[in-house]
């Protein structure tokens, strides 16, 4: 004479999974909390506040992030690493000034697939170094590794892949250097644009480092696993670069139903 509710990554959530998961679709495709805020009022009777819907986002992301973080990627020989500054408001209070912040983005050449987004404060070498060791983690097959002129790759970079594999020639490091004039890192310059034009209205990221990394991580579910690529003709790079298969179009739902297995 019991009732029990099946713990399905919904548990005690007072919204429909299809509300929850269209929150975080129509976010990452471009609208504001306040948007689908109206976008709510218009098609379900309850509607929710914004700042409801960005608890959604926050919580969500880092949810599956801990799920995506852990597959293997079947990924090509090369990648690109790269940064990117972001000027984060201290705090909702404009007058309270700006925090200069850093995006590190690792990307697979082959498959697009963004092996690893990095949100941190400072671009120090702790962080630097945290973004190949999860590189490393994911994938076995890198042979090339190309970054920019910034003086604390190339240590960084032998450290994290061994010294041993670098004097005999099994991976190589490439320099690119902008101000050269030997180019960009076309690849992960491209994805930095595509995430550039999605946060320009993100208010500054609310406030707070820990919000700026959720919503980071939630761009790089969406990027990888979400959003269809054009230069793969019209898959995602998790298709290409994994073994997930999901079942429908609605790909954030089935992700937090694994994400909670």
């Amino acid at each position: 004479n019991k009732k029990f509710i099946e713990n399905n990554g919904f548990y005690r959530m007072r919204n429909t999974p299809q509300k929850v998961s269209l929150s975080l679709d129509l976010f990452f495709r471009g609208l504001s909390t306040r948007e689908v805020q109206s976008h709510l009022q218009a098609f379900y009777p309850h509607n929710s506040d914004h700042s409801t819907i960005l608890r959604w986002i926050r919580k969500y992301s880092l949810q599956i992030a801990k799920f995506t973080d852990k597959l293997k990627i079947n990924t090509g020989s090369y990648i690109e690493v790269d940064e990117m500054e972001y000027h984060r408001r201290k705090s909702h209070k404009a007058k309270l000034g700006i925090d200069k912040n850093w995006l590190v983005n690792a990307i697979d050449v082959k498959t697009r697939f963004l092996l690893c987004s990095n949100y941190a404060k400072n671009r120090n070498q702790r962080e630097l170094k945290a973004v190949f060791r999860k590189v490393k983690k994911k994938t076995d097959n890198i042979k090339i590794i190309t970054t920019d002129g910034l003086t604390q790759y190339p240590r960084i970079v032998k450290s994290e892949f061994g010294y041993y594999n670098f004097q005999r020639g099994l991976i190589k490091h490439k320099v690119v250097n902008a101000s050269r004039g030997e180019g960009f890192n076309i690849w992960v310059e491209r994805l930095h644009n595509s995430i550039r034009q999605r946060t320009q209205n993100f208010r500054g990221f609310h406030g707070s480092v820990n919000s700026a990394y959720s919503l980071m991580k939630g761009m790089e579910i969406f990027y990888n696993f979400v959003r269809k690529h054009e230069a793969l003709k019209g898959k995602t790079p998790s298709d290409v670069a994994t073994n997930i298969k999901f079942e429908s179009p609605n790909r954030w739902l089935e992700l937090i139903k694994m994400s909670n297995q």
